[in-house]
């Protein structure tokens, strides 16, 4: 056998060994964004005994193929994309169906609950008791009508600044109507939910308006389909441990929803 052969199956096994070793790294930094929320190039390289120009280089190519956000010094979680109002009607139907039901099934009679935008939280507009009163405040036009011709639910309806993006008002005028109301459940939307980062979304001031909702009401529950899960957006909205209950169907992966058992929020399967 030749001294070149031999040198080209050599370089050949060390080859498949770094593929193996990268792969496996990128597989570890998933894990840690999963656990942490966040990574820095400069500790995993440490703790991997390893260049920071590696580290970066797989970090690089891991945003590349959408595994993850790069940020100055390391990266995030990739933050789920935000299509319009419109196009959300028709995604996951079924399973926004069972999170309706759910969350409708916690209203009491008598009470006054407080809907937030967005199409999970229609589909729970739409599964609201009818054999009881109660009353529903929102500030969302869309949500106001899916209750048009609700027998028994009294709507009022805040105003303010339109969001187009959800379909919400915000700014300082609907901020000062919630603020006379003290909701027994607020049904809060979110784009994202992880651990560590907690409930955020895409855009500051409806984080703001959400924030403000949730501390005027006795409790806040968080539907959640399973692509929000492990998942950050820009804006933060409150901590986990900041919410009542989380509602999640009861097929969702066992590993994605272990991570927020351990955390003070109630989880509820649908």
């Amino acid at each position: 056998m030749s001294n070149h052969f031999v040198q080209f199956h050599a370089n050949s096994c060390n080859y498949r060994i770094d593929l193996m070793l990268t792969s496996q790294r990128k597989s570890l930094i998933l894990d840690l964004l999963r656990r942490d929320g966040q990574v820095v190039a400069k500790h995993i390289a440490e703790d991997f005994s390893l260049s920071e120009d590696t580290i970066r280089r797989d970090l690089r190519e891991m945003a590349a193929e959408g595994l993850l956000k790069r940020v100055h010094g390391g990266a995030m979680p990739v933050a789920p994309e935000l299509p319009d109002f419109s196009t959300r009607k028709g995604v996951s139907s079924e399973i926004k169906e069972r999170l309706g039901k759910k969350a409708a099934s916690l209203v009491r009679s008598g009470q006054l609950i407080f809907l937030d935008g967005g199409t999970t939280t229609a589909e729970i507009a739409r599964q609201l008791p009818r054999e009881f009163a109660f009353t529903v405040a929102t500030h969302s036009p869309t949500i106001a009508a899916e209750l048009e011709h609700h027998p028994t639910a009294s709507v009022i309806l805040i105003g303010g600044q339109l969001y187009k993006h959800s379909m919400v008002s915000v700014g300082s005028v609907a901020m000062a109507a919630i603020s006379q109301l003290r909701p027994d459940i607020f049904f809060l939307g979110v784009t994202a939910a992880h651990p560590v980062q907690g409930l955020s979304t895409g855009d500051f001031e409806e984080a703001a308006i959400k924030r403000h909702i949730s501390s005027c009401a006795a409790a806040t529950y968080v539907p959640l389909t399973e692509e929000k899960l492990d998942r950050v957006s820009p804006c933060l909205i409150l901590p986990i441990a900041g919410v009542s209950g989380l509602i999640v169907t009861a097929d969702s992966a066992a590993t994605a929803i272990e991570p927020y058992r351990n955390l003070t929020a109630e989880i509820l399967e649908a």
